[in-house]
């Protein structure tokens, strides 16, 4: 018998397709702005109602495609993130800004960026847990300080609602009596840490928006396309590995959105095809019994 999942799923007061689009690989396109703008309306088209966005992306690239884009008809949730900023000059493409005065420029750099008066989510990101850079020195902010600059400018109207990212249990524990709506961690078929999170998020009806969904975007991450299971799950159905990935999130809990980007129409394409494979529960168990790695590997 198979499983089926719902289509859609609640997310900041709105209802969503459980498939958004994440717009970081839109900087593969900087060449062909006219191409990225295509690839942006094309998800439209899919059926696509949410976009992952930063003004980190590309310093600035995505959130201006995305200005170009994407219309108010079109009814398109744009959430965005704040905690780190571009450094086009760095070692890196971003840097920290975790301070809440940072917070609150970066809020106000996104508003300007993507031409709006208000951000309808806004993700806080942590970087508490998960894969990639950890604070230091002035960048070890209290989540409270941050919270209260988060709250303050959902007050004044500029955010609409909070999430977070690269949280921790207690962390998000903490943090809601604030309203939290999404949590962006890195979790996929291989990297499954947040088991504990996740369910608290589904009680308390928050989105979980996971990252680094297929794994691998690091060295030390496994990928979630290297598992044979996944493969024999793949070919049995007539799909593809990264598709199967996809569809065991969208199975693991009724509050699971997606972000995949990609800058390939034709990957997009796949990717939103992905919110329609059923799996059944000899498929489900196949895939639940692939070893889960840990995703904790900061680097920097």
């Amino acid at each position: 018998m198979t499983t089926p999942t719902a289509r859609t799923a609640p997310f900041a007061g709105r209802t969503v397709s459980r498939v958004g689009y994440g717009a970081l690989q839109l900087e593969r396109l900087h060449h062909s702005r006219d191409e990225a703008v295509a690839l942006l309306r094309r998800a439209v088209e899919l059926g696509v109602d949410h976009v992952d966005t930063a003004q980190f992306y590309g310093f600035g690239f995505a959130n201006r495609v995305i200005r170009e884009a994407l219309h108010p008809e079109d009814g398109v949730l744009v959430v965005t993130k704040v905690g780190a900023d571009p450094d086009p000059g760095g070692p890196m493409p971003l840097r920290l800004a975790q301070r809440p005065e940072q917070l609150r420029a970066s809020v106000e750099e996104n508003l300007r960026s993507l031409g709006v008066d208000r951000l309808p989510v806004v993700n806080l990101r942590r970087l508490d847990s998960g894969p990639g850079l950890r604070p230091d020195g002035d960048q070890l902010v209290d989540l409270d300080d941050q919270l209260d600059v988060m709250t303050a400018l959902r007050d004044e109207g500029k955010i609409g609602a909070i999430g977070l990212s690269c949280v921790t249990l207690d962390g998000l524990r903490r943090a809601l009596p604030a309203g939290i709506a999404c949590v962006q961690n890195a979790y996929s078929l291989v990297s499954r840490d947040d088991e504990e999170l996740l369910r608290l998020c589904a009680a308390e009806g928050i989105a979980w928006v996971p990252f680094f969904p297929l794994g691998g975007s690091f060295p030390a991450l496994p990928k979630v396309t290297d598992e044979p299971a996944v493969h024999a799950v793949a070919e049995s159905l007539g799909v593809t590995p990264s598709q199967v990935g996809l569809a065991w999130l969208l199975h693991r809990a009724p509050n699971v959105l997606l972000i995949p980007g990609t800058a390939d129409p034709a990957h997009l394409e796949a990717n939103t095809a992905a919110g329609r494979i059923a799996l059944d529960a000899a498929a489900l168990a196949a895939l639940d019994a692939i070893e889960s790695r840990s995703a904790d590997v900061p680097i920097g």
